[in-house]
C-alpha cells in the first residue's frame, strides 16, 4: 500500500517551500478609531459645557 502524503524533505524545492513562513497578515488600522474615540470625547464634553450653562 503506497502513502498518499509526500514527504517535503524528498526534494530541495519542496522542502523550501515547507519550511518557509507565511507573511501574516498586516493588522488593520487604528486610526478610524482614534478620529471616532476623539469625537465621542468631544461630543459628551460638548454636551457637559452645554448642560452646565
Amino acid at each position: 500500500m503506497s502513502d498518499n502524503s509526500v514527504d517535503p524533505s524528498g526534494n530541495t524545492e519542496a522542502f523550501r517551500a515547507f519550511t518557509r513562513p507565511t507573511p501574516e497578515a498586516e493588522a488593520p488600522s487604528k486610526l478610524p478609531l482614534l478620529i471616532g474615540g476623539a469625537v465621542l470625547v468631544a461630543v459628551v464634553i460638548a454636551v457637559v459645557a452645554w448642560l452646565m450653562s
